[in-house]
């Protein structure tokens, strides 16, 4: 592997390595617009120029391989006027209007004019105008004065979704970001380009205007929108100063995982923090009827005891594989303790959904492999076939919707629920308990890979629900007897 030497620090690292990762090795960033490490090197923004000793000129670290005995400087006096340089182009026609936008916070402009330039305008001319808050697709608005061109977007479109919806139109400074003819940004994954735009000129329709991001707190966490399990930061607003809006939950940006979902994420699994906070099952209930969580344990357990009384042969629990490992275990050993044989998760009755051949998959849910992995069988339908011909006396089912329910509570003597969201079935289960979604617990999923991945508590659980393991052990103190101590 090649030595080289940046900014005094000797380091070693593999061939073909550029000087933008190598820098980042020893401490130094070097900063740049337009590189990416999962796009293409355009070499366009000219923002990461250093000096290497014994070239002719400075060269961009984008795309200049480390080589051995190379000696680099990204700091040098010489570097430092250059990016300044570069800092005067850029915000030469930019609107400079941070105070209104959705960026500020997060944009590269902001922070580089700090680091690199500091310097007022010397521009005497009016700045070119160009268009504003277009809407280019479902999720996407662009702002054609605040880009600076990076090419990101375009890049994305065509390397990643394949679907070349953007392109760089013009010459000079008349240049600008724009859909291609007849063409709308409505891929699966558009709003990846969101979180490529280094400056303000794409924002999500979604998040604008919500929240400032100094506000958010952020939590690195797993999808539960599909098998995948793709790697994401979940920003909640928690603070209480923030007086934008009463929801939890305002965002799900990609994390890099190369081995997983490499930088990027679809549409489906960004947005699908909204069920967070909608249409959530707070508390427990009786037949639809509202009971507080402790009576309704106490109902579950009267219930549950009385139909194990009369055989356990005739109880089954439908376990579902949106439930994290930890809270399938409980489950499964709550089910053992009581003599209950017939345990099985809702693989042959699913979510399934749109699925291609990058990271949506068609099962949507985040721990079928989980499931499997415990020995749980993927039988929810012979189950529900039991009891829909009488051959049950109690059923437990956790986050299935399903569209007997109704006939079913009237064939059952005993049929609970367990679930995170307000369904036809809840209100039409004896007995419902309110369970905490992925993002209330920690916990584990493991993907459709094989990849065992950690889940982690963002925030605290809606109203009176719990975590599947601790409705497990609520249970268990209830339904199964105390073991005397020496």
């Amino acid at each position: 592997m090649p030595k080289l030497t940046i900014n005094g620090k000797e380091l070693e690292v593999p061939a073909g390595t550029n000087l933008i990762q190598a820098a980042k090795q020893v401490g130094s960033e070097v900063p740049h617009f337009c590189y990416h490490p999962g796009l293409s090197v355009a070499g366009n923004c000219r923002m990461c120029l250093v000096e290497i000793e014994k070239a002719p000129k400075l060269q961009i670290a984008c795309n200049t391989a480390v080589t051995e005995g190379m000696v680099v400087f990204t700091e040098s006096e010489k570097v430092k006027k250059a990016r300044q340089g570069v800092m005067e182009f850029l915000l030469l026609n930019h609107p400079i209007d941070c105070p209104i936008c959705d960026c500020a916070g997060e944009c590269y402009l902001q922070d580089y004019y700090m680091a690199h330039d500091k310097a007022p305008s010397r521009t005497e001319e009016p700045k070119n105008k160009k268009a504003k808050a277009e809407d280019i697709g479902p999720h996407v608005m662009l702002d054609k004065e605040r880009c600076v061109l990076c090419s990101r977007c375009v890049r994305f479109t065509d390397e990643i979704s394949k679907t070349h919806e953007l392109g760089i139109f013009g010459r000079g400074s008349t240049e600008e970001i724009d859909l291609a003819p007849g063409m709308r940004l409505e891929n699966d994954y558009s709003g990846n380009v969101v979180d490529l735009c280094p400056v303000g000129a794409l924002t999500d329709k979604d998040f604008r205007f919500k929240s400032r991001p100094w506000f958010l707190r952020e939590t690195n966490t797993v999808c539960g929108g599909c098998a995948m399990g793709c790697n994401i930061v979940l920003n909640t607003n928690l603070n209480p100063y923030n007086k934008v809006g009463q929801k939890r939950a305002y965002r799900i940006y990609p994390r890099e995982n190369a081995e997983v979902n490499q930088f990027w994420i679809c549409d489906e699994g960004r947005y699908s923090y909204h069920a967070i906070d909608e249409n959530r099952k707070e508390g427990a209930s009786l037949s639809g009827t509202p009971v507080t969580l402790d009576f309704g344990l106490a109902r579950f357990s009267e219930g549950l005891k009385k139909a194990i009384a009369a055989g356990a042969d005739q109880v089954a629990f439908l376990l579902s594989p949106q439930m994290t490992t930890e809270e399938l275990t409980a489950w499964k050993e709550l089910a053992a303790a009581l003599g209950v044989t017939q345990v099985a998760y809702g693989d042959d009755i699913k979510r399934t959904g749109k699925a291609d051949a990058f990271l949506m998959k068609a099962d949507k849910n985040p721990n079928t492999a989980g499931a499997a992995a415990l020995g749980i069988a993927p039988a929810a339908a012979p189950l529900l076939a039991k009891a829909a011909d009488g051959s049950l006396k109690a059923l437990v089912v956790v986050d299935h919707e399903l569209a007997n329910a109704a006939e079913l509570a009237g064939k059952l003597e005993f049929f609970a629920f367990v679930a995170t969201h307000n369904t036809p079935t809840d209100k039409a289960a004896h007995v419902s308990l309110p369970r905490a979604m992925y993002v209330e617990q920690d916990g584990h999923f493991t993907n459709v890979q094989g990849k065992v991945q950690e889940v982690k508590k963002a925030m605290e659980p809606i109203g009176e629900a719990k975590g599947g393991v601790e409705l497990a052990a609520q249970l268990s103190m209830r339904l199964l007897p105390v073991k005397a101590t020496a």
